[in-house]
C-alpha cells in the first residue's frame, strides 16, 4: 500500500538522546542531558505529590474534557475555559491545527530555522510549505507579510524561536498582523513563553480576545517541569476550538498530567525559582562561550545556540563521550552548531569543561 503523497520525504522526529542510550552505548554512568530544553529543577514538588496520589486511580479514565484542569487554567490565564483546548503536548496541538485546518494545496508559510514540526505538519496534510529565510537567526515577519497569497491558509511563528531562542517583538508582530487577511490563521507557538522576561514581547492573547483568527500554543514541558507527562494546550477564539474538538482525540490529557498540571499552576515559588536559575546559567554561559572565543546566539529560552566553527555533530559525538549530551543543529540549518539546555550550576560548568576540552 503506497502512502499519502509526501510522506515518503519525511524524516520521523528525533528528540534528545535518552540518558539510557548513552549509558548502553558508551558504558558511562555520570551522564548530564542537556540536548531537550527540559527544566533541570524537576517538576514541582506540589506536582510530585499530585502524581503521586493520582497514581493509584489509573485504572480509570480521565475526564475527557479535563474539566477542573481546563477551569484553573482559565482562572490562571484570565480567559473563559471555552477558548481552551489541550493536547498531549503542544505538539498534538500544532497537529490537531493541521488536522483541522490545512488541506491539500493550502499554503503554509513558516521561517526557516523554525520548529521542525510546521514542515512535518505541514507535509503531513498535504500542504504547500511557504519558508520564508531567517534574518539575524530570528524570524523575518516582513517577509513572511510578503509570502502571503490567496492560497495561504496558516501561518506558523514560534516566539521565542527554538533552537535559536530568538524573539519577535511587539512591533514587529503588529506590523505583521495589520497585513494578515481575516481568513488567514496566525499560529503562536510560545512554549517558552514563561521564560521571556524583555518588556517589548508581544502579548498577543488580546488579538484571539478581539476574535482574531489567531491560535496560541503553549505548553508544561519547558518551566513546569513536566516534559514526560505531554500536556500542552491552545488559546483560540471559541468557533476555533469547538472546531479542533471535532478531530482531537478523546483522553488526549491524560489522568496523571490533569492532576500534575493543575498543582503545578498552584506552585509560583517553583517557577520563580525556574527563572531565577536560568538567568544566572545564561549569564555564566555568555561570559564562559566569550571567554572560548564562541560565537552564542543571545537567547530568550532556557537554551542557547553555540557556533563552534567545526561540524556540531562531531562536537556533539565527542562531547556524549565525555557523558554531556547536547543536539546537534545541522537538520535546522546550523551545521557547525550545537544547541544546550541552559543547566544548573554545576551542570553548565561541566559542559563548559567538557567543550573546552572536545575544542582543543
Amino acid at each position: 500500500m503506497d502512502p499519502k503523497p509526501g510522506i515518503e520525504t519525511i524524516h520521523p522526529y528525533q528528540g534528545g538522546k535518552p540518558i539510557e542510550e548513552v549509558q548502553r552505548e558508551f558504558g558511562i554512568d555520570d551522564i548530564i542531558k542537556l540536548a531537550s530544553n527540559e527544566n533541570p529543577l524537576g517538576p514541582s514538588p506540589l506536582a510530585k505529590e499530585a502524581i503521586k496520589r493520582a497514581a493509584t486511580e489509573v485504572n480509570l479514565y480521565p475526564d475527557g474534557n479535563a474539566y477542573y484542569f481546563k477551569n484553573e487554567l482559565a482562572e490562571h490565564l484570565a480567559v473563559s475555559p471555552d477558548y481552551l483546548i489541550f493536547g498531549n503536548g503542544s505538539h498534538d496541538v500544532l497537529q490537531i491545527v493541521g488536522e483541522t485546518y490545512i488541506s491539500p494545496g493550502d499554503e503554509v508559510i513558516y521561517s526557516e530555522s523554525a520548529f521542525v514540526v510546521y514542515m512535518l505538519v505541514s507535509k503531513i496534510c498535504g500542504a504547500k510549505s511557504v519558508v520564508t529565510p531567517r534574518r539575524n537567526y530570528a524570524h523575518d515577519l516582513d517577509a513572511m507579510a510578503d509570502a502571503i497569497t490567496d492560497a495561504t491558509k496558516v501561518i506558523f511563528i514560534a516566539n521565542p524561536n527554538n533552537p535559536t531562542g530568538t524573539m519577535i517583538t511587539k512591533d514587529e508582530t503588529e506590523r505583521l498582523m495589520a497585513c494578515v487577511p481575516d481568513d488567514v490563521l496566525v499560529v503562536f507557538d510560545e512554549a517558552y513563553y514563561e521564560y521571556v522576561e524583555r518588556p517589548d514581547y508581544p502579548q498577543t492573547l488580546p488579538y484571539v480576545e478581539e476574535g482574531r483568527n489567531v491560535i496560541i500554543t503553549r505548553t508544561f514541558s519547558k518551566i513546569y517541569g513536566l516534559a514526560g507527562l505531554r500536556i500542552g494546550y491552545g488559546i483560540a477564539k471559541p468557533a476555533t476550538i469547538e472546531m479542533m474538538n471535532r478531530v482531537r482525540q478523546p483522553f488526549n490529557c491524560n489522568l496523571i498530567a490533569q492532576a500534575a498540571g493543575r498543582a503545578a499552576l498552584n506552585d509560583a515559588d517553583h517557577v520563580r525559582r525556574s527563572l531565577k536559575l536560568n538567568a544566572a546559567g545564561k549569564a555564566y554561559l555568555y561570559e564562559a562561550l566569550e571567554q572560548l572565543g564562541l560565537e552564542y546566539v543571545e537567547t530568550e529560552g532556557n537554551f542557547i545556540l553555540v557556533q563552534l566553527g567545526r561540524p556540531g555533530q562531531e562536537v556533539a559525538d565527542a562531547l556524549m563521550r565525555k557523558g554531556v549530551i547536547v543536539r546537534p543543529m545541522a537538520a535546522y540549518g546550523f551545521p557547525d552548531a550545537v544547541r544546550a539546555t541552559i543547566g544548573k550550576s554545576d551542570e553548565n560548568k561541566r559542559f563548559i569543561t567538557a567543550l573546552q576540552k572536545v575544542l582543543n
